[in-house]
């Protein structure tokens, strides 16, 4: 079959030669994939930030499928299923999976301490193959996929395994109440997402900061939000706090992570060399920017070792910090309904649908950012009508 395979940092080809999955474990199913999208976090491992990425690997944690075999302890899923596929593996009975941190999950990725198993995403997550290919083997088919409505177009749906609830649970993190003013550090397809569910929870106020224009524009076009390119604004901190009468935001999101631009320090320890989990500039500037007793909401992925974190100031200001991944099985249930009610528009963020045999080609657009990409979606032959 066709499946992306990683070479080492910055190199990724279209494999035509990759083995098919198989059945594994009675809770199996084999999917064939119809959707399958480029993460920005899957720019993380691309970049080389995340450890344990093996040459071999195929990336891809955001899919939809059909079902073309199941084990045999999987019943609440038939052949010919058309799904929506979580990217938490999660087994639904531990512990973690019964407080519904489906992204804790503790027998999906047994040998860590903190995330549980996400397709795709090296072997820090459980070295699980994902689903920028043609086929993908799903575990715990029981638990985590969701058949997708007749409804719903397939471009919403495979929005709706990370893009979408990962967005809407970095809203939700945030505590937001009515009239909060509610500042998110970086507009990709996270950011823009978050930005557009803050107004679901009441806030009042929403500013959005990134450097590249056009993803401005659209997240000012998309979530009816301010936008602003914080290489214009001087100090980004002291820009929040004059524009909120000197107290700072009620919540700040960090919707970027490890692979964040505008100091050079956290740039060479965190990105260039790197000595720590990524550079934490947008963490900085949200714990400094959100105001004493507030909300720091964070979305963005960091390596596992240390970072450059001012915690002393979180501490001082009397801070909340919130952060996951977020557990896609709890929320798919309202979002859906949030779609259905035309509340939120996933699909309107997908700007290319590249083959999924072009897809080196769909991480070098989506990593440099040309053509005004906002979110690549690989479509494998098979799906291509």
């Amino acid at each position: 079959m066709i499946a992306m395979n990683y070479r080492g940092p910055y190199k990724v080809r279209a494999d035509k030669n990759k083995p098919m999955p198989q059945i594994e474990h009675p809770q199996d199913a084999i999917v064939r994939v119809t959707r399958s999208c480029i993460c920005g976090s899957d720019l993380h491992i691309y970049h080389g930030l995340v450890p344990d990425t093996r040459v071999g690997s195929t990336f891809g944690h955001e899919f939809t499928g059909i079902v073309e075999e199941v084990g045999p302890g999987v019943d609440n899923l038939k052949v010919g299923d058309h799904i929506m596929v979580p990217f938490n593996i999660a087994c639904g009975t531990c512990p973690f999976c019964k407080q519904d941190l489906f992204g804790n999950c503790h027998e999906s990725n047994s040998s860590a301490t903190a995330v549980g198993g996400i397709y795709g995403y090296s072997h820090t997550a459980g070295g699980y193959a994902g689903g920028q290919a043609e086929y993908v083997r799903v575990p715990y088919a029981n638990v985590g996929p969701m058949i997708i409505p007749e409804w719903m177009d397939l471009d919403d749906a495979v929005l709706l395994t990370d893009v979408v609830p990962t967005g809407y649970q970095a809203a939700e993190m945030g505590g937001i109440r009515k009239g909060d003013t509610v500042v998110i550090f970086g507009a990709g397809p996270i950011g823009i997402m978050a930005a557009k569910c803050a107004w679901l929870f009441g806030a009042g106020r929403v500013i959005v900061i990134d450097h590249v224009e056009y993803r401005l524009d659209f997240v000012r076009d998309y979530a009816q939000c301010e936008a602003y390119n914080f290489k214009e604004l001087g100090d980004v901190v002291e820009f929040v706090k004059r524009t909120t009468g000197w107290f700072g935001a009620d919540v700040c999101i960090d919707a970027v992570g490890g692979d964040a631009a505008g100091d050079v320090l956290q740039t060479m320890l965190g990105r260039r060399i790197p000595m720590t989990g990524g550079a934490a500039t947008a963490l900085h500037w949200a714990i400094n920017s959100v105001k004493k007793g507030g909300i720091v909401s964070i979305v963005g992925v960091y390596g596992p070792i240390d970072a450059l974190v001012p915690i002393g100031n979180v501490v001082n200001k009397g801070l909340t910090i919130r952060a996951n991944q977020a557990s896609v099985k709890r929320l798919m249930p309202r979002l859906i309904e949030h779609v259905k009610e035309g509340r939120l528009n996933p699909k309107a963020i997908i700007t290319h649908r590249i083959p999924l045999e072009e897809v080196a080609e769909g991480y070098h657009i989506f990593s440099n950012k040309r053509d005004n990409c906002i979110k690549p979606l690989l479509i494998p032959h098979h799906a291509r009508a």
